[in-house]
C-alpha cells in the first residue's frame, strides 16, 4: 500500500531526481550572465547580494515546500494561491509565473545560442527550443536524465573557473574591498534582486508534484537540499572571480566568468567555460519549459486557460498540449527579437510570484505549517522589498504586465 496522492501524470522521480532538477533551474544562465550586473551595481558587495539573495530564497523554500507537502500537484503557487487565498491570487501568480518565465526561456536559449556561434545564435536557439521539447514530450524520466547530465557538465566547469581563478596567479585578496561596495546597501539589495533571479528555479521542483515519488516527503527535503548546494556553489564561483579580476572588470565584462580565467595562466581553458555557459543555459532552458508547461496544464485543468491544454498523453503521460505551446511562444520570442534586456522585468514578476507564495503559507493552519510563520512573513516583505529595489524601468513594465493579469482575470470572470 502507498500513502500517496492519486496523480495525473506518472510518478517516476525520486528525491535526488528532483534536487538535480532545482539545481540545474537555478545553476544556469544566472551564474554565467547576471553576476555582471549584480557587481555593477554593489561591486565587491555583491557576495553580500548573494547571501542576501539566499535568505530570501530560503524563506521563500521553506514556504514553497510545506504548500507543496499540503498540495503535491503541478502548478506551484498557482495552486497554492488559489486554494489558500483566492481564485484571483492563484491566477495572478500563475500568470506572473508563465509571463515572466517565457521571457526567462528565451532568454536562455538566445545565450545558448550566442556562447555557440553568434552569427547563427537565433537558429541554435530555436533548434534548442524544438530539441528540448520533443525530449519533454517522450517522458519526464528521460527529462530527468538528460538533465543529470548537464548538471554534471556544468558543475564540472564551474570547478574548473573556481581552481583556475584561485590559482591562476592573478587572485588578489584586495579585490574583495569595500565589502559593501561603492553604492552602499542600495547596491546591494539591487544586486540582492538581479542575483534572485538566478536563485528562483528551485520552486520548479514544487510544479512536479505530480511527478515525484512520495511528494510529502521528497519535495520540501528536495527544495532544501538544492538550495543549499546552489548557495554554497554561487558563493564559491563568485568569490574565486572576484578574487581573479576584481568587481569593476566583472561588471564590464559581458563573459565574467570567461574572463577570470582568460586573466590567468590557465587561459587556455577559456573555451572550456563558454562550453559550460552554453551547456548551463540548456539546463536552465531545459528546466523553465518542464515548470511553465505544468503550471499551464494545471491552469488548464481548473479553466483558467482553454481547458485543451490539460491533456495528458495517453503513452508518454506528459501535458504534451501544454508543451507544444510553450515552445511555440519560446520560439516566437526568440525569432522575433533580444529579450535578455527583460531580465529585470522577469525578476519582477517572479518576486511578485514569491510574494504570493509566502501570503499562501501565512494562511496555513498551525498543524499543517512545517516551519515558523514568521518565515512566511519575512519572505513575503523581503521579496516586495527587492521588488521595488530593481530599477525604474522594470518596475514599470512589471506593473503594467501584472496589471493586465489583473484585469484579464476580471474580464474572464465576467464572460
Amino acid at each position: 500500500m502507498t500513502d500517496e496522492p492519486k496523480s495525473r501524470l506518472s510518478r517516476q522521480l525520486t528525491t535526488w531526481d528532483a534536487v538535480i532538477i532545482g539545481i540545474s533551474a537555478m545553476i544556469g544562465s544566472g551564474i554565467f550572465v547576471a553576476i555582471g550586473p549584480a557587481a555593477g551595481s554593489a561591486g565587491s558587495g555583491i557576495l553580500i547580494g548573494i547571501i542576501v539573495a539566499a535568505c530570501v530564497a530560503y524563506c521563500n523554500a521553506t514556504s514553497s515546500a510545506q504548500l507543496a507537502a499540503v498540495y503535491p500537484e503541478s502548478g506551484g503557487t498557482y495552486i497554492y494561491g488559489r486554494k489558500q487565498l483566492s481564485p484571483f491570487w492563484g491566477w495572478l501568480a500563475g500568470w506572473a509565473f508563465v509571463v515572466g518565465k517565457l521571457a526567462s526561456c528565451a532568454a536562455a536559449a538566445l545565450t545558448f545560442g550566442y556562447y555557440v556561434y553568434p552569427s547563427l545564435a537565433k537558429f541554435l536557439s530555436l533548434g534548442a527550443v524544438i530539441g528540448l521539447t520533443v525530449l519533454n514530450y517522450f517522458g519526464i524520466q528521460k527529462t530527468a536524465r538528460m538533465t543529470w547530465g548537464i548538471v554534471m557538465l556544468v558543475l564540472g566547469a564551474l570547478a574548473m573557473i573556481v581552481a583556475t581563478s584561485l590559482f591562476g596567479g592573478k587572485a588578489d585578496v584586495a579585490h574583495l574591498s569595500p565589502l559593501l561596495g561603492d553604492h552602499g546597501i542600495q547596491g546591494i539589495l539591487r544586486s540582492a534582486a538581479l542575483m534572485f533571479f538566478a536563485f528562483a528555479g528551485y520552486a520548479r521542483i514544487a510544479t512536479m508534484g505530480e511527478e515525484i515519488k512520495n511528494p510529502r516527503q521528497t519535495i520540501p527535503k528536495a527544495i532544501v537540499m538544492a538550495l543549499v548546494i546552489t548557495t554554497f556553489i554561487y558563493l564559491s564561483v563568485v568569490a574565486s572571480a572576484l578574487l581573479a579580476i576584481g568587481p569593476l572588470e566583472m561588471a564590464q565584462s559581458k563573459a565574467p566568468l570567461a574572463e577570470a580565467v582568460n586573466a590567468g595562466k590557465f587561459f587556455w581553458l577559456t573555451p572550456v567555460v563558454r562550453l559550460g555557459a552554453a551547456v548551463a543555459t540548456l539546463g536552465v532552458l531545459l528546466s523553465l519549459m518542464v515548470g511553465i508547461s505544468r503550471t499551464i496544464f494545471s491552469m488548464a485543468a481548473n479553466r483558467d486557460l482553454p481547458h485543451g491544454l490539460s491533456i495528458v498523453h495517453p503513452k508518454f503521460k506528459v501535458p504534451h498540449r501544454a508543451e507544444i505551446i510553450v515552445a511555440f511562444f519560446i520560439g516566437l520570442i526568440v525569432m522575433i527579437g533580444d529579450v535578455r534586456s527583460a531580465v529585470g522585468f522577469s525578476a519582477f514578476t517572479i518576486l511578485i510570484y514569491y510574494a504570493i507564495t509566502n501570503a499562501s503559507a501565512i494562511s496555513l493552519p498551525k498543524e499543517k505549517r512545517l516551519w515558523p510563520r514568521y518565515f512566511a512573513g519575512v519572505g513575503l516583505c523581503s521579496c516586495l522589498l527587492l521588488a521595488l529595489s530593481l530599477p525604474v524601468q522594470s518596475l514599470i513594465v512589471g506593473g503594467i504586465v501584472i496589471t493586465a493579469g489583473a484585469i484579464i482575470y476580471f474580464m474572464k470572470s465576467k464572460i
